[in-house]
């Protein structure tokens, strides 16, 4: 995608000898006759732009291939591809750059299907040269705008904490404090983890901090669709591509154009489509199936999967080189059983969510049901841990959270939280010491609200013994 400097507003703004000179801003004019081209360029030259010239839609396309305007001014009646044409295979090849396109032949019709293409606006010849210069300040002003209000949405986000990822272990806030670095950055980012640990979340994350926020997020995951609809879903067809196509579709990346892809479950994906995959990463085109053209794409990658691909990779089910195309930066989330710590902001932040979703007016939750849920072993992560919760609210006689809305397992846990037990089959002294001690400083954390200081004062141990006993059982 092309890119588009400062907006012709302030290029052509009057001059301040205290700052450093603006760039001019670069217009491209398309027509086939070398009149209105030289008198265009004269103009528009004297009135504070760079101005090149182009004598056919292709050239200009071969001309914007290679180098980036700020504009395009074209006719629209030309000898073989027409402006809307023109118009057409720029946004087809993920070029964004403002047009504005002029003919002699105009109508209300042409002038809004050109519009309803893309086209900024549409002058109809014959036409004084003051309008095109206002019609091009106009168009720079919007610009402009569009610019300043990115710019003040994305200050606005780096000032507000993450309203979709409660984070309170340091292991989680590390991860977030580098999804947030790497935002800004066009490189694919691979997330891995197990089932449940809020892999979207942490992809949908990096994307509303990046500057691609304005663009959608689309989302698909790679092993719930049959191997060979995939292929399809991602890039499209058209029409007799294969039996049952009857008409073009839109694939997953133009529908993400200018925005996200993510590839969920990317292990699951079939080796010869990982070798598309990795073409359209390389050359940023893709191609629909039956069509004969690439079409250019402008789409950040962001991949996520819970499996082991140095396993796969070993078995040759995934492909070496494009794990090293995605895998740019890796951020890997913990199970929530290795960071507890997170529970109880989690818990606090599912209730509220839950109550304003099911019309409940749940309160608290009593402190034997936060045992069990901090002694839980958590297999499904934050994803189990919602619908726990929500299982809980709903079973709730009042306004409290208790032990008995929870699955055996989870009830069984608190059981031994409140025995001080461990394993009921085991005799090992040495290890019912360890399921003690761990049981312990799970109670204190909670007990404390996770407040290391004070916990460590009401199991009677150092600060520091204490961090080494937390790194031991896990529980960061």
């Amino acid at each position: 995608m092309p890119w588009i400097g400062l907006s012709t507003y302030e290029f052509i703004s009057e001059p301040d000898d205290t700052e450093m000179p603006k760039r001019l801003p670069k217009i491209l004019i398309v027509d086939d006759e070398p009149n209105m081209l030289h008198m265009l360029s004269e103009v528009l030259q004297q009135d504070g732009f760079d101005p090149s010239c182009a004598e056919s839609a292709q050239r200009a396309l071969d001309m914007v291939s290679k180098e980036s305007f700020d504009f395009i001014l074209s006719d629209v009646r030309m000898p073989g591809m027409d402006g809307v044409q023109l118009l057409e295979q720029l946004r087809a090849s993920g070029i964004d750059t403002m047009v504005i396109l002029m003919s002699a032949y105009g109508t209300i019709d042409l002038a809004l299907e050109a519009i309803r293409k893309g086209a900024y606006d549409y002058i109809a010849k014959p036409f004084k040269t003051d309008e095109v210069v206002l019609t091009l300040r106009k168009a720079a002003e919007r610009e402009r705008l569009r610019k300043e209000v990115v710019q003040l949405r994305k200050r606005l986000r780096d000032c507000e904490p993450s309203s979709e990822i409660v984070a309170h272990s340091e292991a989680l806030k590390n991860i977030l404090s580098t999804a947030r670095q790497v935002a800004s950055f066009e490189s694919s980012v691979l997330i891995t983890g197990e089932s449940g640990t809020g892999k979207e979340l942490l992809a949908r994350e990096i994307h509303n901090r990046s500057p691609r926020s304005q663009g959608s997020f689309v989302g698909i995951n790679c092993g719930a669709i049959p191997r060979h609809l995939l292929e399809s879903e991602l890039f499209g067809y058209v029409r007799g591509a294969f039996t049952g196509a009857d008409k073009d579709k839109t694939g997953i990346f133009e529908e993400a154009e200018g925005g996200t892809l993510f590839l969920d479950e990317i292990a699951a994906m079939d080796p010869t489509l990982q070798v598309k995959i990795l073409r359209t990463l390389d050359t940023g085109e893709i191609r629909r199936l039956g069509e004969s053209r690439a079409r250019r794409t402008s789409v950040r990658v962001l991949a996520a999967t819970n499996e082991d691909l140095s396993a796969a990779m070993e078995t040759g089910s995934f492909r070496r080189d494009l794990y090293f195309r995605l895998n740019v930066v890796h951020l890997h989330i913990p199970p929530l059983r290795d960071r507890k710590t997170d529970i109880p902001p989690l818990v606090e932040h599912f209730v509220s969510t839950l109550n304003k979703k099911m019309g409940l007016k749940i309160q608290h939750i009593t402190r034997e049901a936060k045992d069990a849920l901090l002694a839980y072993e958590w297999k499904g992560n934050v994803r189990e841990l919602q619908n726990v919760l929500e299982r809980a609210m709903i079973l709730a006689p009042g306004e409290a959270i208790s032990l008995e809305g929870f699955p055996d397992d989870i009830r069984s846990a608190g059981t031994r939280v409140r025995d001080f037990g461990g394993d009921e089959e085991t005799i090992s002294l040495k290890k019912a010491s360890k399921d003690l001690e761990r049981v312990l400083i799970t109670k204190a954390l909670n007990r404390c609200g996770g407040n290391r200081s004070r916990a460590a004062g009401l199991l009677e141990i150092s600060y520091p013994s204490l961090l080494s006993k937390i790194k031991e059982h896990g529980l960061t």
